[in-house]
């Protein structure tokens, strides 16, 4: 027994002595480096190598055959493999069991030299279990009777596996635990005592415990012996069996481990334990199958991480574990490397931790093994994870010079890159950001250019369908006709969205329906809003009354209802906030278009709007009918207070002191000081924005406020009205007035209507952003506002339609009803005022209804009445619509010549027929405003 075990150890010494040479030999070739230019192998170097590790292996061999059995044995050449490869039968070795044998290598074989050798032969039939002469070696040579394979039954066959068992004795562990292969100081005198070595050669089928279970323990296990706070999960299946072309053999002699099933694996090396009933019966022991392994058996130390190969605990550990020393070897190096590059002082490592992490690094971790699981075999892994994850640790170690530098370089090249990155992106965002507004400003200059094209050709047409209009006229007139009304306020944008009902605004002229009180005359009108059925039953009811005769018979129902429509745009209820004026509404209505086109088809047909707009054009384009009006940009032109004033100034009519185009603030105060310097008898100035209508962009202010004025009226008195106009006594009073007006208009400066604009400076501001008029009020305490419309036919005649005096409400500058017909201004003296300013109109192609407002006092120097032209408004006005109304009511006329409205007596029918109507003349207030 003493001889086996001293056997045993020199077969530990002469494979561990084996794997020496091997990886020498693997050292060896590679470096042999191939030259750059000729590209030519080094064969010397290359047979220098093989034959230093061929005369080694021999020589390893040589000495434990002698051992063994008692002979010398030559080793053949690796030339003569191809020999004998037919002689020898094929078998695949357990790579495990040959140290430091790479399968990504190519395996050296080795051969014997035939006949001259017989007993090399028999000892490589003992290493084949599956070769049928090997039972009867072992029975021949040891007295071992092995179990024929053959004979097993099918059940066997399909539940069990043979497992093949080593010929050394291994302390049982736990089937999927922590591995260990060493052999127990403990138990060495028992196997000696009990002659265990000549029963572990007896094979024999082993039950094997189902993956499940056995996965499920070695769960459990490393859970509860795992020393990091991650558990380790190793796999303990070796990779796949590599398979030899070539014929494979060890150095004869030595002892053999054949490769384990894959049930077999899964226990480990304790199925080895476990295959031998022999050696379960016979030892006094009675091992378990799951034993507890003592992590800290076989523990060595790592100095700075290097290994000294001459410590006792680390030859121990070495000796221990030599037979799976190559899956050992490589997790050793890595540990070392790793200690070596954090320059750890001192690292505990345990043993059997190491041999089962070498495990896993077979099945997996050769190219990346993980740091915690490398730190998971160490006694003191604690201290040492402190120290590997300390910052700057890696610098300290092995190449940190070079790794400091290395990532100092990297860091700059990531800055420099990060930096060029973010440049290219800032300017990839910026081209991205210049070619969408590129994008953005083409596609709206091209919107524009369609805009414009259309807007131009819409023009065109409608100067085109102007001059038919003016060409014929008087044909139209006095033809079958239908009148479009449409009385949309086209204001700016921001008129609108200030104008509270705008809607009940624009709808004011319904009274345009009483346009049917000629018979040639059709209506459709245009209504801004949904009226109820209530409301249509009134009109309808009113327009069928005749007025002339009271009791008389109504028209037919049918006929007449056939004479007027009113239409409400679908748009309306689209945008009910937006505050469109009616020719945009129409504009976006396109059924509202076609059945106005349906209606007017075949028929003389014209339009008459309300203030003029641009999409005006539009809707008449679509309709193909012409506009009784001018043009959006004259009317918009001429509508303001300064363009009236042109207009009335060129008509040479009177109109109050002032000037107009008046926008900044500077010219304000001159303009101003001036006009009080020539006409210190104005007692007040008014200030009116030109954009803005019926009273709402008009403030005034009092001269009785300012300091000076009673000084200035001194000077005015002592140099008397002859000599007052001259420039040089009115300069005095003007830097008086221009150094004080300032102050006076921010205390004493008031709107007329403060729903607009609410104090001075509000007023101000809009006033010197749209521009306005400064005009003086007239200088009497009496004065009568008039109004007097007109109707500029395209032929070129000026009609009076309507006159009659305002009549003003709580503001004295906004007009909410007339009296019908006006009695302030002589006709005589009124009628030339208003053809000169038609005339004047008509100039500037102004065509259609215009309303001109005048004012009338009397003069207190002369005491002769004055008569001013104080605004004009190119649309169809309020007055005149209600006038409409009560001339359709009344059955009367109105002459404006004479300035006489003449209503018919109603005859009754109780009276004599041969009486006649009596024309009575009287006076009739209109009110038109809420």
């Amino acid at each position: 027994m003493c001889d086996a075990l001293k056997t045993e150890d020199k077969l530990g010494a002469v494979l561990v002595q084996v794997q020496d040479d091997l990886r020498q030999l693997k050292c060896s070739l590679e470096k042999i480096s191939v030259s750059e230019k000729g590209r030519t192998l080094d064969i010397q170097a290359l047979d220098s190598a093989i034959h230093r590790t061929e005369s080694g292996i021999r020589r390893h061999a040589e000495d434990y055959l002698k051992t063994v059995n008692k002979q010398l044995l030559v080793l053949p050449s690796i030339g003569e493999l191809q020999k004998e490869t037919e002689e020898i039968p094929k078998w695949k070795p357990d790579l495990e069991s040959i140290p430091d044998v790479h399968p990504q290598k190519e395996d050296l074989t080795w051969d014997s030299p035939g006949e001259k050798h017989k007993t090399a032969l028999t000892m490589r039939l003992l290493y084949n279990p599956t070769h049928p002469n090997n039972r009867a070696v072992m029975h021949q040579k040891f007295g071992v009777p092995l179990p024929d394979v053959h004979k097993r039954s099918a059940k066997a066959v399909k539940h069990q596996r043979i497992i093949t068992g080593p010929t050394v004795t291994f302390h049982p562990i736990e089937p999927k635990g922590r591995h260990s292969l060493a052999i127990p100081e403990d138990d060495m005198g028992t196997v000696q005592n009990t002659g265990l070595l000549h029963t572990l050669i007896q094979h024999k089928a082993a039950s094997l415990h189902p993956r499940e279970d056995s996965y499920s323990s070695k769960m459990g296990m490393v859970g509860s012996k795992s020393r990091c706070h991650k558990q380790l999960k190793w796999e303990t299946d070796p990779g796949p069996t590599h398979e030899k072309t070539g014929r494979e053999s060890t150095p004869p002699g030595t002892t053999k481990t054949p490769p384990p099933s894959a049930a077999s694996k899964s226990m480990d090396y304790t199925g080895m334990m476990q295959g031998s009933n022999s050696l379960i019966s016979q030892s006094p022991l009675n091992l378990p199958v799951q034993v507890a392994v003592n992590t800290s058996k076989f523990p060595f130390t790592i100095i700075k991480g290097q290994i000294d190969p001459m410590a006792t605990d680390f030859c121990h550990f070495k000796q221990s574990f030599s037979l799976c020393w190559s899956s050992v070897v490589d997790a050793l190096e890595a540990l070392e490397k790793l200690l070596r590059d954090f320059a750890v002082p001192q690292a505990k490592v345990s043993g059997e931790q190491l041999v089962e992490f070498g495990h896993g690094w077979d099945n997996g971790w050769r190219r990346a093994p993980p740091v915690i699981g490398l730190l998971s075999v160490l006694e003191n892994w604690e201290e040492v994870m402190d120290l590997v994850l300390r910052p700057g640790q890696r610098y300290k170690g092995e190449g940190g010079v070079e790794a400091a530098a290395i990532h100092i370089q990297s860091c700059w090249r990531r800055y420099l890159a990060r930096t060029a990155y973010l440049r290219h992106y800032r300017r990839k965002w910026a081209a991205g950001t210049i070619a969408i507004s590129w994008l953005m400003h083409t596609q709206m200059r091209r919107v524009r250019k369609a805009l414009q094209a259309r807007r131009f050709r819409q023009l065109e047409n409608h100067r085109s369908r102007a001059q038919h209009l003016a060409a014929n006229w008087k044909h139209i007139q006095s033809s079958k006709r239908t009148i479009i009304h449409i009385p949309s306020l086209g204001y700016s944008q921001s008129q609108r969205l200030s104008m509270k009902g705008l809607d009940v605004l624009q709808n004011i002229q319904i009274g345009r329906l009483c346009d049917i009180r000629d018979q040639n005359v059709d209506v459709i009108y245009v209504c801004p809003q949904h009226l109820g059925e209530d409301v249509l039953h009134y009109y309808t009811s009113l327009l069928k009354c005749d007025g002339a005769t009271e009791g008389a018979e109504t028209r037919a129902t049918q006929a007449f209802m056939r004479r007027f429509i009113i239409l409400t745009p679908e748009a309306v209820d689209y945008f009910p906030t937006h505050n469109m004026c009616l020719s945009t509404l129409l504009k976006y209505s396109p059924r509202t278009l076609k059945r106005i086109k349906y209606l007017i088809q075949g028929k003389q047909a014209y339009i008459v709007g309300g203030a003029a707009h641009v999409d005006d054009l539009a809707v008449a384009d679509e309709l193909g009918v012409p506009i009784l009006g001018p043009e959006p940009a004259i009317a918009q032109l001429y509508s303001t207070k300064s363009g009236g004033r042109r207009i009335f100034t060129e008509a040479e009519v009177d109109v109050p002191p002032g000037q107009g185009d008046i926008y900044s603030l500077n010219q304000l105060h001159e303009t101003l000081a001036e006009l009080m310097t020539q006409n210190i008898d104005v007692q007040r100035w008014l200030f009116k924005m030109d954009s803005e209508h019926g009273g709402r962009g008009t403030a005034y202010c009092d001269i009785c406020h300012l300091s000076c004025y009673n000084w200035a009226l001194q000077e005015y008195h002592r140099y008397g009205p002859k000599l007052w106009n001259t420039k040089w006594i009115q300069e005095t009073v003007l830097l008086r007035y221009l150094h004080e007006i300032p102050e006076w208009l921010a205390s004493y400066a008031r709107p007329a209507k403060t729903s607009c604009y609410p104090n001075w400076a509000c007023f101000l501001k809009t006033f010197l952003r749209q521009g306005g008029v400064v005009e003086a009020f007239p200088p009497s305490d009496s004065v009568t506002c008039l109004t007097v419309d007109l109707l500029l036919e395209p032929g070129g005649e000026v009609t009076m339609l309507s006159c009659g005096d305002q009549l003003h409400g709580s503001c004295q500058m906004e007009a909410i009803g007339s009296t019908v017909p006006q009695t302030s201004v002589c006709p005589e003296t009124l009628r030339p005022i208003c053809m000169r300013v038609g005339q004047a109109c008509l100039q500037r192609l102004i065509v259609g209804y215009v309303s001109v407002d005048l004012a009338t006092f009397l003069n207190r120097s002369t005491m002769e009445q004055k008569v001013w032209a104080i605004d004009l408004d190119l649309t169809y006005s309020n007055q005149l619509a209600m006038t409409q109304m009560l001339l359709m009511m009344t059955g009367g006329t109105l002459n404006c010549r004479t300035g006489c409205l003449e209503v018919p007596v109603p005859v009754r029918e109780k009276s004599c027929e041969h009486q006649t109507a009596a024309k009575v003349q009287f006076y009739i207030c209109l009110q038109w405003q809420f």
